[in-house]
Parts: C-alpha cells; structure tokens; sequence
C-alpha cells in the first residue's frame, strides 16, 4: 500500500492514459454530484413545508363560517353562519381532555391613533390562549390574561411592526393608543414567525372587543389545538365529530361545505407529509439511480483497463509477480480514481447548494441542504464500488496463464 513505486507507477499510468481516467472519474463524480444536489432541494422542500407549519401550533384545529349553499331544516339557502360565545363554550365544555388550548376571536380592522401617527390595523379580540395557538413571543411585558377578559379591560398587546409604526421611542408599555375612539394601555410586545403581516396585529380581550361592539356576543372564528396524545385517526375524528355538531345546532346540511368550514392540521398535515414522502422517494429514486450509474460507469472501464493491460499483466507474471501484486495495483489504481472523483463531485455539490442558497424560495425550496452523513454513505458507496470494480478484473486477470496473456490483442 505505501510501496512508492507502486504509486509512481499509478500516476504515470494515469499520465499515460488522461481520456480515460478522465471519463471513468467523471462517471462518479457526476453521480455523486447529481445525488447531492437532488437530495439538498428534495430537503429544501421538507424545510419550506415544516416552516410554513410552524408558523402557527401544527396540532391546530379552525372553525370559520360562510354562507350556506342549500336550503335545509326548513331554512334558505344563501343564508350567513354566525358563531357566538356559546358555540366555543359548547365545544371546550365537550371534550376538554381532548383540547390543549382554544380562544375564540373575533376581528376587524380599526384606526388606531398614537400622538401624531396613525394607521389601520386587525384588532383582534381573544384569550389568553392565542400566545400558545399562534406561536407568539412577547418581548415586552405580558398577553392578555383571563383577569382582563373577566373585568373587560381596555388593555391591549401590540405586535412589533405596530410598536415601530407609531410608537418611534421609548418603551411601548403604559403607551395609551387610541383604538376607533377608545384608549388602551399598551401591556405586552410581541413578534410572530409568520412575519410582517402578523406583527401588524393588535390583541385586546375579546370580551372588551364585544362590549365596544354594543355588546354583541359574535365571534368569527374558533382556533383550538387537539392533545398531541390523540393519534392522527383520533384527531381526524375528533375535528369531524366538532363539524358535524356545528352543522346539527345551526341547522346546516351535512353536505354543506360552505356553511361552517372546519380545518384540522392533522388532516392536512397527513396529505401533506405524504406528498413529501413521494417526492422523497422519487429524489432517492433518482439519487440511488445516479449513484448506480456512477458504480456502472467505474465498473465497466475497469474491466476496459485490465482488458487494455492484458499483455502487461502477462510480462509481470512472466518474470515473477505475484497474483496479489497484479490485483493490488489495479484496486489501488481504482481506488486512487474513485476517491479523487468523488471529492471534486462532494465539492461541486456541496458548493451548487451554497450557491443556490435562497433563490428558490418563490419555488418553496428554502435552504436545501445534505446531510454529512448522507454524504459520507454515499461517498462510501463509490469507494466500495470501485474496490469491487478493480478487484473482480483484476483477479480474473492474475488467473490468466502468462502465454496466454502474451498472445492477447
């Protein structure tokens, strides 16, 4: 192995023969290559799907309400949905041991004022539980508490593009913001991952939104998250058990998909990871097949240069080499080849992904990326490969009788 002249004998029959190392290394890198840039985007993929989750608690559970689209229980269609206070009361009061959290919430957009500033923004009327349901963070202060919604507090949480829109300096908090002609205390900060959008919202406890609304008990949506202890089937049949209520007390038609929408994560969350598992495996599919052409490739010109070195494995023979020595130089030859390959295939991918980097957002691939471990496998792979490559040749060869070799053409 550490036999100098065996080494310069390599690179001296690399030297003699540049084509064809040339194409039998360009077979794996190209299929190492390949494999790794597949696999990165196929990741890229698998992170835009679990970011855009992330954004609110993926074991999450919307009612909405629409219009009816047919008549039913003796009512029209074309007839509004409106959820109230007791529609939410029922629901937590059901299955409280299947709920982890839940905040009904109604919204509208309002003028807010602060000094001089101004903007139009969501208010939001919830509970204490929307921090958990929504991912939020506060980075200043406190949420809303239940002490608020019972004493219907003027107090109001702000998201931070709406501190940075009209409280310029200082600290928000004990902020007084006029809300459609009535003030609230600033009590909390908070950011969101979902962005922007959502920075641009102001919370205030629902039952003080209600109260400025003439007391109207609506609410237009219900977000609860389901016990992470329920299966995906539990789940599924815990949020079509809530529709099917929600349509029986407000007299919608069973075949309705209009009326009152109910979306539950565990269901999408189901389609949506198996259609991540088909790409998955498609990628693997064709990252396996390219790896395979790579193993293919090297195998087939080793054949070639032990055919192409027939004579001279015979003239070695003649004057003594041993079978091991034949069959050494050859593996060691197309180890030499596979490894030097491999590295600049690792190294061209490795540096497409980084390149790439976030330009393919507007495509939902956000940061693809490989795995070291993913890459060592398969680096491994083409390694043992072109072992087996060299050494099925080049043992049938150190078996060939050394006149025989001689007379081969």
């Amino acid at each position: 192995m550490f036999d100098i002249d065996r080494w310069r004998e390599i690179f001296e029959s690399i030297r003699s023969n540049v084509l064809r190392t040339v194409l039998s290394g360009f077979t794996v890198a190209l299929g190492l290559y390949i494999f790794i840039v597949l696999f990165g985007i196929g990741k890229g993929l698998q992170n835009a799907f679990t970011e855009g989750f992330a954004r609110d608690a993926t074991n999450l559970i919307s009612v909405f309400t629409g219009k009816t689209t047919m008549a039913y229980g003796g009512l029209q269609s074309d007839r509004r949905v409106v959820l109230k206070n007791d529609d939410f009361e029922n629901i937590t009061a059901q299955d409280p041991d299947k709920i982890e959290s839940a905040t009904p919430r109604y919204s509208a957009n309002m003028t807010v004022k602060y000094g001089r500033e101004s903007g139009n923004y969501q208010i939001s009327g919830a509970n204490a539980d929307e921090k958990i349901i929504e991912n939020r963070k506060v980075t200043e202060g406190r949420y809303i508490n239940n002490r608020d919604l019972s004493n219907k507090q003027n107090v109001a949480v702000i998201g931070r593009m709406v501190q940075r829109d009209l409280i310029k300096n200082g600290t928000p908090l004990g902020r007084q913001l006029d809300i459609n002609g009535t003030m609230f205390t600033v009590v909390g900060v908070f950011s969101d991952d979902g962005g922007d959008f959502d920075e641009r919202m102001i919370t205030v406890p629902i039952s003080t939104l209600q109260q400025l609304k003439k007391g109207s008990d609506t609410i237009n949506t219900i977000y609860l998250t389901y016990n992470t202890d329920l299966s995906p089937d539990e789940a599924i049949a815990y949020g079509d058990q809530l529709e099917k209520n929600l349509k029986a007390k407000h007299k919608v038609s069973p075949e309705d998909e209009s009326g009152i929408i109910v979306r539950n994560n565990a269901k999408n969350m189901g389609e949506t990871f198996q259609f991540l598992f088909i790409i998955t495996l498609i990628v693997g599919f064709i990252g396996m097949g390219t790896l395979l052409a790579g193993i293919i490739g090297i195998s087939n010109i080793m054949v070639y240069i032990v055919k192409e070195r027939t004579q001279e494995i015979g003239v070695r023979k003649a004057i003594g080499a041993k079978p091991n020595a034949i069959i050494g130089l050859i593996m060691q030859e197309s180890i030499v080849i596979t490894v030097i390959s491999g590295l600049i295939g690792v190294g061209l991918g490795v540096l497409t992904l980084w390149l790439i980097g976030d330009s393919l957002d507007k495509y939902f691939i956000k940061e693809p990326n490989v795995g070291w471990g993913l890459i060592i496998v398969a680096f491994a792979c083409l390694v043992v490969a072109g072992l087996v490559a060299g050494f099925v040749p080049a043992y049938r060869a150190s078996k060939i009788r050394p006149i025989e070799a001689l007379r081969s053409e």
